[in-house]
């Protein structure tokens, strides 16, 4: 009840339109309180991009609505886990589509699977690597662990703190006021530099982040659930924002369609339905 609670409280705004995909630019912010939705079709069916046994349609979390294929088991966490915070993320009803920051329709097209139903505001703000510092820093405000959101900006790769911005105000919204100006000049090269590479695709863990800094444009996702099998191989949900700003995603798995959108990550290319990265491009957060 807490976690829905405070993602309603959530109220968000965005600043102005960013010049290239997942690197956000600055701008004037305007506090939004409005939450667009979108719905299913009356005619929608299963996008053949996934597979429909892994979906139990009416589950409204990431972990109530994948189910884990057979002869593996979820990572289960505790309350006050990263990890519990990202399985129980809500999703939109089954078959809604991704909605774009002006209301636009992102249409399926094999790409996702289902929609993280947080809302992301009214302007081209909320990108790739936006999102994933959004849900790191939803789960820590959540927790009161308030001294630890910080992230770097890209000028001078030096950490601008939330205590330090607030002045002691911890409202949602102001919280919601220094997220703005993390976006506003911070990204994936920046987050890619800040946070540390795990050795091996091996020891990916969930909140794990791919990232590719790229010239002059880059991407990042991050893996919202996780399952294990006896022989220690683990399978992976991946979620994305992209460019435009849009909502958060469940990715499908182009790789394999039967297994989809669950992913079997493997050293070498990891291919998603619009990024290709490779599995040294995998990070972690410190703590």
């Amino acid at each position: 009840m807490m976690l829905h609670l405070f993602h309603t409280l959530l109220l968000i705004p965005s600043l102005i339109l960013s010049a290239t995909a997942c690197q956000s630019g600055t701008g004037n912010a305007e506090y939004d309180i409005s939450h667009r939705d979108s719905l299913p079709s009356e005619n929608y069916v299963p996008d053949e991009g996934y597979n429909t046994a892994w979906i139990k349609s009416d589950g409204m979390t990431v972990k109530d609505r994948f189910i884990t294929p057979e002869g593996y088991q979820r990572k289960t966490y505790q309350a006050n886990e990263f990890g519990y915070f990202l399985q129980h993320l809500p999703l939109k009803k089954m078959g809604s589509e991704v909605l774009y920051y002006n209301g636009n329709v992102k249409a399926q097209n094999k790409i996702y699977v289902s929609v993280v139903n947080l809302p992301i505001g009214t302007r081209d703000l909320h990108q790739c690597a936006d999102a994933v510092m959004r849900l790191r820093a939803d789960y820590l405000y959540q927790q009161k662990r308030f001294k630890e959101i910080h992230f770097n900006f890209l000028s001078d790769a030096k950490p601008r703190y939330y205590t330090d911005y607030i002045k002691g105000d911890y409202s949602a919204k102001k919280y919601w006021k220094y997220m703005e100006y993390i976006f506003a000049y911070a990204n994936t090269a920046s987050l890619h530099d800040e946070l540390p590479a795990v050795s091996s695709v091996r020891n990916i863990k969930i909140g794990d982040t791919f990232i590719q800094k790229g010239n002059p444009i880059g991407h990042a996702i991050i893996a919202v659930d996780m399952a294990e099998n006896e022989q220690g191989e683990k399978l992976v949900l991946l979620a994305q924002s992209y460019m435009p700003a849009q909502e958060i995603q469940i990715l499908n798995n182009p790789n394999d369609p039967k297994l989809s959108p669950w992913y079997k990550l493997k050293d070498g290319v990891i291919l998603t339905p619009e990024w290709k990265f490779k599995s040294e491009n995998l990070k972690t957060w410190k703590n």
